[in-house]
């Protein structure tokens, strides 16, 4: 049956941006793409019922562990490519070698709809999300970056180019699935404030990666207790760097275009 209906429906040029978009950032719900499109394509039912026979002809498919949450069905479907979607953009000249989020799905998710909110809501301020893959092109960079205490892998890295120049952001988003201090080696998030004060105090992040523009560290928390426990551990750090943390609090088990469209 998806052979057969893909002979029949082939990616528009709207629905090539919903790939694209997905395969810039990591898997999207049809509340994300919807609203990527929505200014030329107003009618958001049959932007749903697209999608849906996108994922009938084998283009699109739904990640089974969004439906392994208590009230799931009152979420909007997440969406990710198939091998489909991908050689349709490697087709249409769209394909990139993107980074997105690895690890596991749900806080993969999250990093995938922070960094999306962010891009749509910079388009409607006449502003470019830059990802990460331009920036590691321009530089010859690795993703992760060196620390005296090992190696720095943020969850993801973008830029936001304006009218006044560059701005450029290490993205962590915290889930409440890491201890706030640890006297082992695991990760924590006295650890992550370890590291992150000596990229940006060193400057070692914007040499990391051949930078002139600012950098910032930007925190995503869904608990107002984990993100106050981190602004005192910036608070106690060096006064010259405490800007270069910014540190939102969003809030909510599933990730919602309403809380994630203004944390820059």
């Amino acid at each position: 049956m998806n052979v057969h209906t893909r002979t029949i429906i082939r990616p528009t040029a709207r629905e090539l941006h919903w790939f694209a978009h997905i395969n810039r950032h990591g898997p999207q719900s049809s509340e994300f793409l919807y609203e990527l499109t929505k200014d030329t394509h107003r009618c958001k039912d049959t932007a749903l019922r697209r999608l849906q026979a996108l994922r009938e002809a084998n283009y699109l498919r739904l990640p089974p562990q969004q439906r392994q949450i208590s009230k799931a069905e009152f979420n909007p479907y997440v969406y990710d490519l198939t091998r489909a979607a991908t050689e349709a953009l490697v087709d249409a000249g769209l394909a990139h070698d993107d980074v997105r989020p690895t690890g596991h799905w749900w806080h993969g998710f999250w990093v995938s709809a922070t960094t999306s909110a962010i891009e749509l809501h910079a388009r409607t301020l006449g502003k470019e999300y830059i990802p990460a893959r331009r920036i590691l092109d321009l530089a010859g960079a690795e993703f992760a970056i060196p620390t005296n205490a090992g190696k720095l892998i943020p969850d993801q890295l973008f830029a936001i180019r304006s009218a006044d120049g560059y701005r450029v952001y290490l993205l962590e988003v915290d889930r409440a699935t890491e201890p706030v201090r640890s006297s082992q080696a695991r990760k924590s998030l006295q650890r992550s404030h370890a590291q992150y004060a000596e990229i940006l105090r060193s400057g070692r992040a914007r040499s990391h990666f051949g930078l002139s523009a600012p950098v910032f560290a930007l925190w995503v928390f869904n608990s107002k207790r984990r993100c106050a426990q981190f602004a005192d551990m910036v608070a106690e750090g060096e006064r010259a760097f405490r800007h270069g943390f910014l540190l939102r609090c969003v809030g909510q088990d599933f990730p919602r275009l309403s809380n994630l469209r203004s944390l820059l």
